[in-house]
C-alpha cells in the first residue's frame, strides 16, 4: 500500500533529509546545530526498525513498502555523508566508496530481480553489520563533540566511518561473487 502506518514512517525518513541538511544553514551555534542534526538522524534512523516491526505486527507489508524502505535508508545515509564531507568531518573518499557501493548494489539487485535471480543477492549479515556501523558512525560525526564528557565522537566517528567503508567494499565483493554465476551466464 502507498499509505499505511509503516510506509508513513518510511516517508518520514525521506522528509527528514532536507530538515537534517537545513539545520546547518539556520545560523545556530555549531554545538546546537550538531545536537539537533544528531537527534534528528537517530530518531529518523530508528524509524527504519519501527516501520519493519509495524509492517510485520500489523500485517501491512507491501511491495511498495519493501521498495521504499531501502531507498529511504540510502538517501538518508548519502545526504548525511554529503553534509559531513561539506563540514570536513568525513573524507570524500569514504563517502564515494559508500555512495558508489549503494548505487552499484542497488543496480545489481534490480538487474538480478529482472532476470529472476534476486535470491543470489539477498541481504546478508555482512550488509547488516555494515549498515549498523554506518548508523553509529554518522551520528557520532554529526555530533562532533564530547559525549557524556568522555567519548570524543569525532574521533570515534572517523574510525567507525572508515570501518564502514571497509565493510562496504567487503560486502560489495560478497554480493558480486554471489551474482557472478548469473552474470557469466548472461554476458556470453
Amino acid at each position: 500500500m502507498f499509505f499505511n502506518i509503516p510506509t508513513l514512517f518510511t516517508w518520514t525518513r525521506i522528509v527528514a533529509i532536507p530538515l537534517i541538511v537545513g539545520v546547518f544553514y539556520l545560523g545556530l551555534k555549531p554545538e546546537l546545530q550538531n545536537l539537533i542534526a544528531t537527534v534528528m538522524f537517530v530518531v529518523f534512523a530508528l524509524t527504519d526498525w519501527l516501520d519493519g516491526f509495524l509492517a510485520r505486527k500489523l500485517n501491512q507489508t507491501s511491495a511498495f513498502g519493501a521498495f521504499l524502505d531501502p531507498v529511504a535508508d540510502k538517501i538518508l545515509v548519502c545526504a548525511s555523508l554529503l553534509v559531513l564531507v561539506h563540514l570536513g568531518r568525513a573524507n570524500v573518499f569514504v563517502a564515494l566508496i559508500i555512495i558508489g557501493r549503494e548505487i552499484a548494489i542497488s543496480a545489481l539487485r534490480e538487474w538480478m530481480a529482472q532476470i529472476g535471480a534476486s535470491k543470489s543477492v539477498a541481504v546478508h549479515m555482512l550488509g547488516k553489520v555494515k549498515t549498523t556501523v554506518q548508523m553509529i558512525a554518522i551520528p557520532f560525526l554529526l555530533y562532533d563533540g564530547l559525549l557524556f564528557g568522555l567519548i570524543d565522537t569525532g574521533t570515534w566517528g572517523t574510525w567507525l566511518i572508515w570501518l564502514a567503508a571497509i565493510l562496504t567494499v567487503w560486502s560489495m565483493v560478497y554480493y558480486l561473487q554471489k551474482a557472478l554465476p548469473e552474470i557469466r551466464k548472461r554476458v556470453k
